[in-house]
């Protein structure tokens, strides 16, 4: 029989993180359909609930990953592609603001700003990070920011695409169900990815505190 892992984790502590995981999912549905019934204006635009929850959700896996790998020093340069990753996507919704009051195609200059250093530094650092991406690729975490990248990247614009919303609907196609459609299922799988980024720090804490009690 194999060793638990130096940094286990109760059955209490998994049931109280999937009842806040399903209130918090049930709270960004209900969340969209309240912006559905009293913002009519801007519902589903980059002003929206949505569009702005996305935003807070990314920037909060920033911060998180920021604090794993600079205050916690867990698997930095995994967590630095994941950084990187999540940073771009978080300058990529924000197109819409950096055309507009800035210059047409900024947000793909701060992208290639952001991708190219990084994994420019993870291949230089290539066997470190085959290492740790050994440990990372086994944990809950690993499972869910997939889950939420093929949720965000894939799901979501096969789903929103304008030639399916036609089909269903016909001579009653209107753009607010593609828009809805894409929005909501994107932030679904933004929030997975938050909800891997919490995994991934509460893991961080507990490789931390091991590795301090055995130094």
């Amino acid at each position: 029989m194999s060793a638990p892992p130096p940094w286990p984790i109760g059955f209490k502590t998994i049931l109280v993180r999937a009842v806040l995981y399903v209130l918090f999912i049930g709270a960004i549905v209900q969340g969209a359909y309240l912006e559905a019934l009293y913002l009519p204006s801007v519902r589903f635009t980059e002003l929206g609930f949505t569009e702005l929850t996305q935003t807070l959700v990314l920037f909060t896996c920033c911060a998180m990953l920021i604090y794993i790998r600079q205050v916690l020093k867990v698997w930095p340069t995994v967590t630095l592609l994941l950084l990187a990753f999540v940073a771009s996507s978080l300058v990529r919704e924000q197109d819409y603001f950096l055309d507009t009051y800035v210059a047409e195609n900024t947000w793909k200059v701060l992208v290639a700003l952001i991708i190219l250093p990084s994994l420019f530094w993870v291949v230089k650092q290539r066997q470190r990070f085959l290492e740790e991406f050994a440990h990372y690729s086994n944990t809950f975490a690993f499972g869910l920011f997939t889950a939420g990248v093929l949720t965000t990247y894939i799901f979501s614009r096969l789903y929103g695409r304008t030639i399916m919303w036609q089909a269903v609907l016909d001579d009653q196609y209107v753009r607010i169900f593609k828009d809805v459609a894409e929005e909501v299922v994107e932030l679904l799988g933004y929030s997975l990815i938050l909800i891997a980024t919490l995994e991934l720090l509460l893991l961080a804490r507990r490789i931390y505190r091991a590795r301090k009690i055995s130094a």
